[in-house]
C-alpha cells in the first residue's frame, strides 16, 4: 500500500448514482477506478447506498450479506485493487432490512456497521431496521470510526468514548452519504464540526447527480483535518475521484499541544 508508514492514503470517489441499478452502477464506479490500487491509495470511500442511490424500496432491493452480489463485488474489488474498499449498501438479515456500511479488506474479511439514525423524513424508519452498535475498525495505525449520512446530525453518537487509557477512540471518523444539495451548509458545517470537537480527521463522501424522486444531490465530499480545515473539498457538484493523504504525526502534534480532550466530559451512549 502507500509508502508512508505514518500515514494514510484515502480516495474519495464522488459519483452519480443509476437508480436501483447494482450491476450498472459497480461496473460504472469499476471503470472510473481504472488502475487505482494498492501502491497509490490504502481506501477507496463510495457514497452511502452507491449500488441503487437512496431507495426505500428494501425489499424489493435487499440481499442477504452473504449472498449479496454487490458485496462480493467489494471484495473482488479489494483483493484486485489490493486496498479497503467502503460504502454502505441495503441488507436483509434474519428478516430485518438495514443500511449497512461494508469494509472489505484485500484479504476477504469484512466488516459492518448498520446505520443508526434512520432518515425519518424519507421514511427511511419504517423500511430499514435500527443499528445499535458503534464500529471502529483499524488501517495502518489509524483507528476510523464508521457512519452513514444521518449519522453525522448526532455529536452524541460520534463522540470519542475516551477512557484512562485511551483518551482517543478514533483518529479519523468516516461518513458515507447520499445529503441532498438543499441541505449542503448543514453538511459541510457538521463535517467540520465534528472534526473540531472530537480532534480527529473526519472524511465525507457525498455523491451527486438527480435521483429518480428528484433529489439533487452536490456532493460536496470533504476531508477535513483535526481542526476543521478542509484540506480536500470538492463543492462542484461534478464526479471526481481524489486520493488525499492522511499524517499521524501531525494529528498526534496537534492533539498533544492542544490537549483539549483532557477537559471533555465522560458520558455512556445506550
Amino acid at each position: 500500500m502507500s509508502n508512508d508508514h505514518h500515514g494514510l492514503a484515502c480516495t474519495l470517489v464522488q459519483c452519480d448514482l443509476r437508480w436501483e441499478a447494482p450491476q450498472e452502477n459497480c461496473s460504472r464506479i469499476e471503470a472510473l477506478l481504472g488502475d487505482l490500487n494498492g501502491d497509490k491509495t490504502d481506501l477507496i470511500i463510495l457514497p452511502e447506498m452507491f449500488a441503487t442511490g437512496f431507495t426505500m424500496n428494501s425489499r424489493e432491493m435487499a440481499q442477504a450479506s452473504d449472498q449479496s452480489d454487490v458485496i462480493q463485488w467489494m471484495q473482488a474489488q479489494a483483493r484486485a485493487r489490493q486496498c479497503v474498499i467502503t460504502g454502505s449498501v441495503a441488507v436483509q438479515e434474519e428478516g430485518q432490512y438495514f443500511n449497512r456500511m461494508v469494509w472489505a479488506t484485500p484479504d476477504g474479511a469484512l466488516v459492518f456497521y448498520d446505520k443508526r439514525h434512520l432518515f425519518r423524513m424519507a421514511g427511511e424508519h419504517e423500511r430499514y431496521a435500527m443499528g445499535d452498535e458503534r464500529v471502529v475498525v483499524t488501517l495502518k495505525g489509524f483507528r476510523i470510526l464508521l457512519s452513514v449520512c444521518y449519522d453525522l446530525r448526532f455529536p452524541v453518537w460520534l463522540r470519542q468514548q475516551s477512557s484512562d487509557e485511551q483518551p482517543f477512540e478514533y483518529d479519523l471518523l468516516l461518513c458515507v452519504a447520499n445529503w441532498p444539495a438543499p441541505r449542503a451548509h448543514p453538511w459541510r458545517t457538521l463535517l467540520q464540526a465534528r472534526a473540531i470537537e472530537n480532534l480527529s480527521y473526519v472524511i465525507g463522501v457525498n455523491r451527486v447527480g438527480e435521483d429518480a424522486k428528484g433529489n439533487q444531490y452536490s456532493g460536496d465530499s470533504m476531508l477535513v483535518d483535526f481542526k476543521g480545515v478542509p484540506l480536500c473539498d470538492h463543492p462542484a457538484g461534478t464526479a471526481f475521484i481524489q486520493t488525499c493523504q492522511l499524517s499521524k504525526a501531525a494529528l498526534n502534534g496537534f492533539r498533544e499541544q492542544f490537549p483539549a480532550w483532557q477537559d471533555a466530559d465522560r458520558f455512556l451512549v445506550f
